[in-house]
């Protein structure tokens, strides 16, 4: 009986040891002291940038129109054996050749919505938003330069397929987005109907990746895209006050993601199998760690949460803790290509770090680069604005 009481009690004495712990340090860490300089030089930039979305560039290869996402699977080659014929794949080994104009149009975006929205909510002050304001509309709302809310031609294969629900991996750079409208919403720089028509654009999308069999598909794929999958669903359902797809994340979170893809050392054995598993590893990590962050604000505290045999994600950050401070330690075949480039800043170790109280996580977080430029690093990197997601 003992027994049973306490194994009822522990986890509530955890929750709120970790909530003062958390209050404690999120209310002494300088995060926006730390930001602020990064952000207001970016945000000087990217306020002079005009809109480009994907209606600017149109591919020849692709089974879709002018409004339409377009992108090819990065390690699909050209058969030597075959010209002419279906790609093969190369794993870990990107095709230059392959049209990437969508995505980096779509990174783009992320990265101007993330570094102004961020910038207004240090300054208060609305020219942030008025900056902001032009793109939103040209994505969403404008007719003549939105972008269909569905992702029917992501990750095309020549020879074989037009899209696969494997692309919607591709929109993970839409999180920023909607962290960003999520920002400045109350702001007298932008108007309500227009906040009002963006999120039902993410409504549409929302729907159509937890409808669609593609989204079914990548909810189902394993490995890192099924916990990018339930990232997107997470932040659109926050954004557009989805409540049943959140609760559906929280629960997938803990009866799919940990129970499948961490193992009782706290590491992700589906990414170590790839021939990138450092790089994979972390960009796993960082979505999983983004997963509790954003669930546990509207709901359950995932951060807590450990399954029937002790998986956590608190083991996760303990696993690659000492390999992002060191990797030279790392017991794993080297990734095969941009291992060099790896780590950068990864909010993995800012939330954990804020949620455990853990002030070496923080000085980790803090010690690693921000900003970085090799486009394979970026694609992995959705996460660059973190005030937007820390209260």
């Amino acid at each position: 009986m003992e027994k049973t009481i306490w194994y009822i009690l522990l986890p509530l004495i955890l929750l709120v040891q970790t909530s003062c712990r958390e209050k404690t340090v999120q209310s002494s860490f300088p995060l926006e002291k730390i930001e602020r300089e990064r952000i207001l030089k970016l945000a000087d930039t990217y306020g002079k940038y005009p809109p480009r979305t994907i209606t600017d560039s149109i591919c020849a290869r692709s089974a879709g129109g002018i409004h339409d996402f377009y992108s090819e699977g990065d390690y699909w080659w050209p058969d030597p054996d075959n010209p002419g014929g279906p790609y093969i794949r190369k794993d870990g080994l990107t095709n230059p050749d392959n049209f990437t104009v969508h995505r980096e149009a779509m990174i783009r975006l992320g990265q101007i919505s993330g570094a102004l929205a961020s910038a207004y909510k240090i300054t208060g002050h609305t020219e942030y938003v008025a900056q902001l304001a032009p793109h939103l509309r040209a994505w969403f709302l404008d007719e003549t330069t939105r972008m269909n809310p569905n992702l029917l031609y992501g990750q095309a294969i020549s020879g074989r397929v037009t899209g696969r629900g494997i692309g919607i991996i591709d929109t993970i750079h839409l999180l920023e987005v909607a962290k960003a409208v999520m920002a400045i919403e109350d702001s007298d720089g932008i108007s309500k109907t227009d906040i009002q028509g963006i999120k039902t654009w993410f409504s549409q999308y929302l729907k159509w990746i937890t409808t669609h069999p593609y989204g079914i598909a990548e909810r189902d794929n394993g490995n890192n895209h099924s916990v990018c999958w339930a990232l997107q669903v997470a932040v659109f359902s926050e954004l557009t006050g989805n409540t049943e797809q959140l609760n559906y994340v929280q629960n997938m979170y803990k009866t799919v993601l940990l129970e499948d893809q961490m193992d009782e050392r706290g590491a992700f054995p589906l990414e170590l199998e790839r021939t990138k598993p450092y790089g994979y590893s972390l960009f796993t990590l960082d979505a999983m760690t983004a997963i509790c962050q954003v669930a546990s604000e509207h709901g359950e505290n995932l951060f807590v949460y450990s399954t029937s045999n002790g998986k956590n994600i608190s083991k996760g950050l303990s696993f690659l803790y000492p390999y992002v401070k060191d990797k030279k330690g790392w017991p794993y075949s080297k990734d095969v290509r941009y291992w060099d480039d790896w780590p950068v800043r990864h909010s993995s170790f800012l939330f954990g770090g804020l949620v455990f109280g853990d002030k070496a996580y923080l000085t980790l977080w803090e010690s690693l680069d921000p900003e970085f430029d090799q486009p394979e690093i970026i694609r992995n990197m959705p996460i660059r604005f973190p005030l937007l997601w820390v209260k």
